[in-house]
């Protein structure tokens, strides 16, 4: 057995008992997610399983994969042994990758995610940003997301190097204290009657289809979400949105503005299929080949030090570019027109 130590981002070894003791830097993580990071390569399936079986022991006792871990557990990881059928399953090591950072200090580091990058593994994705991140970072102590991006959604994505700094961002966000806004370009016509802002308070329920994936429909028994648009600039047939999220639910901007009838350039669940093939042919005028969301600012105050502290990232090249084809187009119809962000 091996002697009694603190966690660190080393696998534990795979033929022998491990006796992990918990640090400051895992408290309050769930004991299932605290395995997949210290049994790396491991099936998410065998975790569950282990965990299932009592295999899997905290201070000499049985948990359940919900179990939030405390300072100075005491948590015995089991020889690891899988089968040779489920060997396939092992997922390959995740690679290191470095993201554009926009802000960091010792609590948390904010960085601008790129579109196509999902946030964590899971759901047929073996990796994310925040395992990469981990893999990057191999002396830190604790790293975990603060929120969530849509894979195809780009921008402004915060982690906390604390768990005093996730504790009190979670607090927060559940208390409505952040102000989160997006630029989202949509394809249809903006409505003379909304003026220039729009709120939408469409409940929104959460759904699979039959294939098994997750969608989220706009339905009088869904969850409340309230979300508010402001018109940036308008094309023909288009219109560039600043949307502030005032509930975070699931693919919530992108349902919202569906149900608007202003579906976003490039989105593959809700958006115009049709367009979206068309705007992604190489000789397309304008032409995007991505989903069209960007958070782009975010306001919140520093969980440590109390600050009030304001984050932005500029629109990818692809987006300006797309904006400025637009601008081009209406202008040789419309010479005097005015000019987008």
């Amino acid at each position: 057995m091996n002697e009694l130590g603190k966690i660190s981002q080393k696998s534990v070894a795979s033929d022998q008992v491990s006796m992990i003791q918990v640090d400051d830097g895992a408290a309050g993580q769930r004991i299932d997610n605290f395995l997949l990071r210290v049994c790396k390569g491991v099936p998410k399936s065998h975790i569950y399983r282990i965990l299932r079986s009592g295999e899997v022991r905290v201070n000499k006792g049985r948990v359940d994969a919900k179990y939030r871990l405390v300072t100075g557990d005491v948590v015995r990881v089991p020889p690891i042994r899988i089968a040779q059928g489920a060997a396939d399953d092992v997922q390959p090591p995740v690679p290191a990758a470095h993201f554009e950072v926009l802000y960091e200090d010792d609590a948390l580091i904010v960085i601008n995610k790129p579109a196509g990058v999902a946030v964590h593994g899971g759901s047929g994705v073996a990796f994310g940003v925040i395992e990469q991140m981990r893999e990057a970072r191999p002396l830190g102590k604790f790293l975990e997301l603060v929120h969530r991006l849509d894979r195809e959604t780009s921008g402004i994505l915060l982690l906390a190097k604390k768990r005093a700094a996730l504790v009190g961002l979670h607090e927060q966000i559940r208390d409505n204290r952040m102000d989160k806004r997006y630029y989202a370009c949509v394809h249809g016509e903006w409505s003379s009657d909304w003026g220039r802002r729009r709120a939408v308070k469409e409940p929104l329920r959460k759904y699979l289809t039959p294939e098994g994936e997750r969608r989220v429909c706009v339905q009088p028994d869904g969850q409340p979400s309230h979300t508010v648009f402001n018109l940036v600039e308008r094309w023909p047939g288009y219109a560039l949105l600043e949307a502030e999220l005032k509930t975070g639910r699931t693919h919530q901007i992108r349902v919202h503005l569906a149900h608007l009838g202003l579906p976003i350039v490039g989105d593959a669940k809700y958006g115009d299929f049709a367009l979206n093939k068309a705007l992604a042919r190489a000789s397309a005028r304008p032409s995007l080949k991505r989903m069209f969301l960007h958070a782009h600012r975010l306001r919140l105050t520093h969980p440590i030090s109390g600050e009030p502290l304001e984050l932005n990232a500029p629109l990818p090249a692809e987006c300006r570019r797309f904006l400025d084809q637009l601008t081009e187009l209406r202008s040789e119809t419309q010479p005097h027109g005015p000019t987008a962000i």
